[in-house]
């Protein structure tokens, strides 16, 4: 046992066997999860949270909350609606809302982001809107940022994907899913193989500098060989980059608990994960986490860019438009969260008709020991690992004496010291959604469980 190693072996084994027992437990790709955030008592300015924001670059995110159809396992903020009108109403609030914080932009954009929904459902020319909000109000300058759009299959053209390679994006993602017909529908995705492979087809064409696919493994029906089938179906078209998701299923989406138990008792999602890594490290990809992993050689930005730097952390995060989410370093805040079709079509009204978008009246204060731990997971949870020294400059203080339990990790040999970085190997990055729910904080739990839907 190494001097950092304060559990006994029994409670080290029991705790590791926990985790192997149930390795899916929720996906915490921020933290606090959005179900902790509340209505502060009293709004608070933006002028003042941004002012005092410490990050030398931001990430400007801009969210589309419209899709051509909601997956059965989509628990996302965005709303099923192609309607011309609509969209553009909302591209008109997302502009008055960016010349509001134009004013609180004060530091650079490291890295640039359109999400949703499905960005590339809006028309052309209010998907070019999009990029002159950010160059022209926001002050984004394209030649030191890196620019990441999420599309989909259905949405992919040549007009569309012009305008992106004309505004420098770097990275375009595109869920695919499954490139079986029978399990796409099985999670109520309309989708044909034949319509994946002619926008994969299409987008290879352009030469983005990095295409990022996304697989999702556990889906109903699917087997461990067809689940490589659709993994070498997507390795096919080289992506610089692959996001592996395993299944979930909530009681507030389409597809239920239920559904998935009942198309088979036998939970094949850790032997698919380990199959997968297996498959990709043959074929030159390296895991930076549990879901991503990267071609070796892939560039991922345009060669003409002198990126900014930007930390893995994600602080100095401005969120624009209806669902996102902002990120300072001790506030989180956002627009209200639903699911529903009723109250994702009411919160999306209210920003729309919204006058002002000046002050934060929904999210999460983040004390100490909360800041503490959303360093630690978010360096833990990829191959970055966590700095122990840059905790401490950070913090003041010693990482295994804020969070002793984070011992276990050596211990059980999920995790292991390299030159002053806590990393995981590759077992312990499949871990990952357990151990993020292992160190979520008590009051950050209770608000989870607190959380009602609207």
């Amino acid at each position: 046992m190494t001097e950092t190693a304060v559990y006994d072996a029994e409670r080290v084994q029991a705790w590791k066997q926990e985790l192997a027992a149930a390795p899916y437990r929720s996906y915490l790709y921020s933290y606090p999860h959005k179900t902790a955030y509340r209505p502060f008592d009293t709004p608070k300015p933006l002028a003042d949270l941004w002012r005092r924001e410490p990050a030398e670059s931001f990430f400007l995110y801009m969210h589309i909350p419209f899709c051509g159809a909601r997956c059965g396992f989509c628990n996302l903020f965005t709303l099923p609606d192609k309607r011309e009108d609509v969209h553009k109403r909302y591209v008109d609030a997302l502009e008055r809302q960016a010349r509001e914080w134009a004013g609180f932009a004060s530091r650079p954009f490291a890295r640039f982001a359109i999400g949703g929904g499905t960005p590339t459902l809006l028309r052309a020319d209010q998907l070019t809107r999009l990029f002159e909000i950010a160059e022209g109000i926001m002050g984004l300058n394209p030649a030191e940022a890196s620019i990441s759009v999420e599309t989909s299959p259905e949405t992919v053209d040549a007009e569309r994907l012009r305008i992106l390679k004309q505004r420098g994006v770097d990275r375009v993602s595109m869920g695919i899913q499954s490139f079986i017909e029978t399990e796409a529908a099985a999670i109520y995705r309309p989708q044909k193989p034949d319509e994946v492979r002619r926008a994969l087809e299409l987008l290879g064409s352009f030469d983005f500098p990095l295409l990022n696919l996304d697989l999702i493994y556990g889906l109903p029906g699917q087997t461990l060989e067809t689940w490589l089938y659709s993994l070498e179906q997507a390795l096919a078209y080289e992506p610089g980059e692959i996001f592996l998701y395993p299944l979930y299923t909530r009681e507030h989406t389409i597809l239920k608990p239920g559904d998935v138990q009942a198309a088979g008792p036998e939970d094949l999602r850790w032997s698919m994960y380990a199959a997968a890594c297996e498959r990709l490290a043959e074929r030159g990809y390296e895991q930076f986490s549990m879901r991503r992993f990267a071609r070796r050689d892939a560039a991922g930005y345009s060669p003409d860019k002198t990126l900014l730097a930007y930390g893995c952390q994600e602080e100095g995060m401005m969120g624009l438009g209806c669902g996102a989410r902002s990120y300072t370093r001790d506030v989180h805040y956002a627009s209200r969260y639903g699911v529903s079709r009723k109250a994702t079509e009411s919160i999306i009204a209210d920003y729309v008709a919204a006058e002002r978008h000046d002050t934060a009246d929904y999210g999460f204060v983040l004390n100490a020991d909360e800041q503490r731990r959303r360093f630690v997971l978010k360096g833990i949870l990829h191959s970055e690992g966590l700095n122990l020294a840059e905790y401490g400059q950070r913090f003041g203080s010693e990482a295994f004496d804020d969070l002793p339990e984070l011992r276990l990790l050596l211990d059980s040999g999920l995790g292991r010291i390299e030159n002053g970085v806590l990393r995981m190997g590759r077992e312990g990055l499949g871990y990952s959604d357990a151990i993020g729910d292992w160190l979520i904080s008590e009051p950050v739990r209770r608000r989870m469980t607190e959380f009602v839907l609207p």
